[in-house]
Formats: C-alpha cells, sequence, structure tokens
C-alpha cells in the first residue's frame, strides 16, 4: 500500500450518455414519465393495503412492502439522473455516491429476500390453507419482513464498506448512469481480486439461495394445484400465486440475462443501457402487473373511488 497516492476524492463524474447528447432529452423524457409511474403505482398499492380491509393479508403486506422497496430503490438514483441528462458537469458528491450506491445495492438484495418470503406464503396458502391464519400470523409476517430489510442493509453496508475503503488515487470517473457499486469497484487503483470474490460469494447467497428457495416453494405448489380434481379450483388456486410468478421471472429472468451473457456480445453501453431499463423498468411492472391481475386490487380501488365520491357529494350537499 506504501507508495500509492491517496489523493482525497470529494465527487464522481457520471458518464451516462454524455457521447450521446441528442438521446439526453429523450432518455429524460422516458425516464421521468417511468419514475411518474412508478411513483404512482407503487403509492396506489400501498394506501389501498391501508385502506381496504379485505387488503389486510400476508400476501398483500408483502406486496405493499415490495411497493414501498421500489420506490426508495428508484429515488435513490433516477432524480440526480435526471438531472445529470440535462447538465453539462454530470458529477455526484462522495457522499452522495455512497448513499445512491447503499441504498440500491440495499434494495437490490431485500427484494431478492422478500421474493423468496412471499413464494413462502403462497405455499402456506395453497399447500396448507387450514393452518395459514395460524402459520402466517401478524407477528410471523412482520418478523419476516424485518429479516428481509435487515438482510438487505447489512449486506449492503458490508459491500459499501469494504468498497469505500479502496485507495482511488484520484480516478473519479464513471462510465455509468449512476454510482453502481462494481463501476466504483474497478476505480481502485489496487487489486480488487479478494473485493470481487467476497461480492461475488455475497451476490450467490443472497440471490441464488432466495430463488432456489422459490424453486422448491413452487414445486410444492404446483404439485399440489395438479392434484386438485376440478378444473375451477386448479384456475383459482394458481390464480393466486401467478402474479408472484410473473414478478419473479421479470426479476431473475433480467438479472440472469444481465449478468450471464458473454461480455464479447455486447458493447459497454449496450451494458449501461440494459442496467438502466432493469433499473427503472421492473418497479414499473410490479403494480401494473399486481393491480391488472388481481381482482382484489381493482375491486379494492372502484370501492376507495366510490368511497371518495359519496364523501364528495355529501360535501356539495352540505
Amino acid at each position: 500500500m506504501e507508495g500509492i497516492n491517496k489523493t482525497v476524492i470529494t465527487e464522481f463524474i457520471l458518464l451516462g450518455l454524455c457521447k450521446y447528447p441528442k438521446l439526453e432529452i429523450l432518455f429524460f423524457v422516458l425516464c421521468i414519465t417511468i419514475y411518474i409511474v412508478i411513483l404512482f403505482g407503487n403509492s396506489v398499492i400501498i394506501i389501498l393495503t391501508i385502506l381496504d380491509s379485505h387488503l389486510h393479508t400476508p400476501m398483500y403486506f408483502f406486496l405493499s412492502n415490495l411497493s414501498f422497496l421500489d420506490i426508495c430503490y428508484t429515488s435513490s438514483f433516477v432524480p440526480k439522473m435526471l438531472v445529470n441528462f440535462l447538465s453539462n458537469r454530470k458529477s455526484l458528491s462522495f457522499s452522495g455516491c455512497v448513499a445512491q450506491m447503499s441504498i440500491s445495492f440495499a434494495m437490490g438484495t431485500t427484494e431478492c429476500v422478500l421474493l423468496a418470503v412471499m413464494a413462502y406464503d403462497r405455499y402456506v396458502a395453497i399447500c396448507n390453507p387450514l393452518r395459514y391464519p395460524i402459520v402466517m400470523n401478524r407477528t410471523v409476517c412482520m418478523h419476516l419482513a424485518s429479516l428481509c430489510w435487515l438482510i438487505g442493509g447489512f449486506d449492503s453496508l458490508f459491500q459499501t464498506i469494504l468498497t469505500m475503503q479502496l485507495p482511488f488515487c484520484g480516478k473519479n470517473v464513471i462510465d455509468h448512469f449512476t454510482c453502481e457499486i462494481l463501476a466504483v469497484m474497478h476505480l481502485a487503483c489496487i487489486d480488487i481480486s479478494l473485493n470481487e470474490f467476497i461480492m461475488l460469494v455475497g451476490t450467490i447467497i443472497v440471490t441464488l439461495t432466495p430463488l432456489l428457495l422459490i424453486i422448491i416453494s413452487y414445486v410444492f405448489i404446483l404439485s399440489t394445484i395438479l392434484k386438485i380434481r376440478s378444473a375451477e379450483g386448479r384456475s383459482k388456486a394458481f390464480s393466486t400465486c401467478s402474479a408472484h410468478l410473473t414478478v419473479v421471472i421479470i426479476f431473475y429472468g433480467t438479472i440472469l440475462f444481465m449478468y450471464m451473457k458473454p461480455k464479447s456480445k455486447t458493447s459497454l453501453t449496450t451494458d449501461k443501457l440494459i442496467a438502466l431499463f432493469y433499473g427503472i423498468f421492473t418497479p414499473m411492472l410490479n403494480p401494473i402487473i399486481y393491480s391488472l391481475r388481481n381482482k382484489d386490487v381493482t375491486g379494492a380501488v372502484k370501492k376507495v373511488l366510490s368511497r371518495n365520491l359519496s364523501l364528495w357529494k355529501l360535501k356539495d350537499l352540505v
């Protein structure tokens, strides 16, 4: 470590699409539109689960956690990214980079674990329906949700501390839209093989372990559904977990596509765009999938709207 120029970094420069300035306005309009949809859609899910007593169930409790997570995740980088699209100097302070990196990493890890917990909830509901109210009681749900957030927070804190202790020797230009942890790590002026190995092990644990639990849960779920004699019963049972299964396929499908594809097949610009659309499209699709494919949610929307309309009419009469 001796002889390394430990220049203090006060800010990072995010290149983003600086090589294609004409595209920045287009991406600004596209991203701000998607971000508004994310905020609106996920906020509606959270509000409905609070206001409608019919949605006071474990499944919607975990869904509201997922919606809150998506809002936090996108809000950690989208606003600053939008500003940078319109700025000549695309900078981010050192502390801002640390916050952006740690929050986004924590949300990603938390979502992996939360999707596994939601799969377990569906497993209990379909495979052990009589014991469901006992097994998935309010205390258990609170503990499981807390566990998801704690795992995400501790994993992010550990990885962020390891990364920010690296010497950067004055290098502060990140060829990305955000302070992505691997992009920051590669600015270090020392060998980062150990850091990459630790991150690989951590990623396997927090990504593939939940995926394995999800697969096991759905093996039992499908086995139980196939034993149901009536086609209507099978359809009703599968509909209770179809939205979650769709979200899992989109979430893990994009992750596997991003990290398992041959590096020689795509350019750095393409990789950045794939990461960008993965980061904003998945949070946008989650509330759409759960609302369009779920009669309880659409019913709750109609009930809340009709209730508000009745109140407005009463106020007008008074």
